[in-house]
């Protein structure tokens, strides 16, 4: 009866400690859960997400103070970009992909 009793309590403390250290994240990975949450709320996917993923992970961004829809549309210009569009093309692109992504 007291070794299952102390074996209980000991499993309890080991969860209690194994929990405790696994709240404290670095802040390498505050920072992703951030860019991963904000990946998230524009419905990104594929390269769009890889980019601005990407973008978001860099030392010097700035996407922290950016809006939603600054974020949605520097994804989108971004990709569209990558695609080397320009003009009505361009045009038609960007606004399908902010349509997509709202």
């Amino acid at each position: 009866m007291k070794s299952s009793l102390l074996i209980v309590i000991s499993a309890t403390l080991l969860l209690a400690a194994g929990s405790a250290t696994a709240a404290e994240k670095t802040p390498q990975q505050a920072k992703m859960a951030h860019c991963n949450q904000l990946a998230g709320t524009q419905n990104l996917k594929g390269d769009a997400r890889k980019t601005f993923m990407s973008d978001c992970l860099k030392k010097e961004s700035k996407t922290g103070n950016m809006t939603p829809q600054q974020l949605k549309m520097k994804s989108c210009n971004s990709a569209a970009g990558e695609k080397n569009l320009s003009g009505d093309s361009r045009k038609a692109f960007m606004s399908n992909c902010l349509k997509k992504s709202a």
